[in-house]
């Protein structure tokens, strides 16, 4: 499904996440849920005792070594491979998307899941459309230019607008109507967990809102002062 250079790449990146980590184990912890592996799993993939695993996550044992984090990546990767492979593909869309500074302003990955209510309270936001699905968890946000991602992203850039998970926030900043980004995700067919619009947005477009409304989409509007504040919230208060 993935060449072995692509599958290399993805590996190296996560196994140096978990192993830079401040807390490796709460670190390899979340890598599994992102892959959707439960411990038992993980464990007989790697011949070992699922205790082994829980007392890792938990700081119960010792954080193992690069050669133990290299060994349960790869398992994480094979296990997706069963199962698809989108959670590889996520990350070769993002490792092969070219996504200049000047259109993507930030973008992060979150240690746990953040409940879409107190995303609202970061950003300031006022909900347009599916206020009711904001309960689900986010696992990231990517603050992109809106004018500017829709002219310049190709398809494959767009995909690496999601990280490592559609579960996350894409925040068009300089937009006015919410319009022409509601229609690139449409049109994409790629559905994040949460759209925010920010900028001189009095009033979202009629069209912007019931996109959000078939998509299953929240849609908010935030009305924090200006793009690199609303940037200064999100990394102190997320990042």
């Amino acid at each position: 499904m993935f060449d072995d250079a692509t599958k290399d790449r993805v590996s190296r990146w996560i196994a140096g996440d978990i192993a830079i980590s401040d807390n490796p184990g709460a670190s390899i912890k979340r890598w599994r849920k992102k892959f959707d592996i439960n411990q038992n799993t993980l464990a007989g993939k790697l011949e070992i005792s699922p205790s082994v695993i829980s007392d890792y996550e938990s700081g119960r044992r010792k954080s193992p070594g690069t050669g133990i984090i290299k060994k349960i990546v790869r398992a994480f990767i094979k296990f997706d491979e069963e199962q698809g492979g989108q959670v590889t593909k996520a990350f070769a869309n993002r490792f092969e998307a070219h996504l200049p500074t000047e259109v993507v302003r930030d973008i992060s990955e979150f240690e746990n899941s953040v409940n879409g209510e107190k995303f609202l309270e970061i950003v300031k936001g006022d909900v347009v459309a599916n206020g009711d699905l904001l309960d689900k968890g986010l696992f990231g946000y990517t603050v992109i230019d809106g004018p500017k991602a829709i002219l310049e992203l190709t398809t494959t850039d767009f995909a690496g607008l999601f990280g490592v998970s559609r579960e996350r926030a894409l925040i068009f900043t300089n937009v006015s109507t919410g319009r022409s980004p509601m229609v690139a995700i449409k049109v994409r067919g790629m559905t994040p967990g949460v759209i925010v619009l920010h900028g001189n947005v009095d009033k979202p477009d009629k069209l912007a809102i019931r996109i959000a409304e078939d998509l299953k989409v929240p849609l908010v509007v935030s009305n924090v002062s200006d793009t690199e504040k609303l940037i200064d919230n999100l990394q102190k208060n997320l990042s």
